[in-house]
């Protein structure tokens, strides 16, 4: 079983893109602290690179920025390639299933989300109207 769950906050503005048959691809990476410090009492992070693929590539491309604190769920994909010196390298990639946004609105300033401006929002609430069915109670 090839699973994988972490959570950390994103080290660069996700980039969306498309393959030549027409599918969104968002690349992004994450750091991740670990659960403990070094011997010089320093907590190490690890830097992942992540896929996400079509509707979710869209979603984490819009939603998302730098900073921002997310769980990503999928599973870690190794990729073959070579260099510009054609040196060949091994990268490894999390392929995200599923990444969900831990950061609260209004956090950061510019909390990264597309929600409507404060003066685009409705400030006052829908008005009750009363309402007398009581005749229709058995009791």
């Amino acid at each position: 079983m090839n699973k994988v769950f972490l959570i950390g906050n994103l080290t660069r503005d996700p980039e969306l893109t498309e393959t030549n048959g027409g599918i969104k691809i968002c690349r992004f990476a994450i750091a991740v602290n670990r659960n403990y410090s070094g011997s010089d009492g320093e907590r190490k992070t690890d830097f992942f690179n992540c896929v996400a693929w079509r509707n979710l590539a869209e979603t984490v491309a819009r939603y998302t920025k730098k900073g921002i604190k997310v769980a990503v769920s999928g599973s870690i994909e190794l990729r073959n390639y070579e260099d510009s010196q054609g040196v060949k390298r091994t990268g490894v990639d999390i392929v995200a299933q599923d990444v969900e946004f831990l950061t609260p609105r209004g956090n950061n300033g510019d909390d990264g989300y597309d929600a409507p401006a404060p003066s685009q929002r409705s400030s006052s609430k829908p008005q009750l109207q009363p309402f007398d069915d009581d005749s229709d109670i058995p009791f």
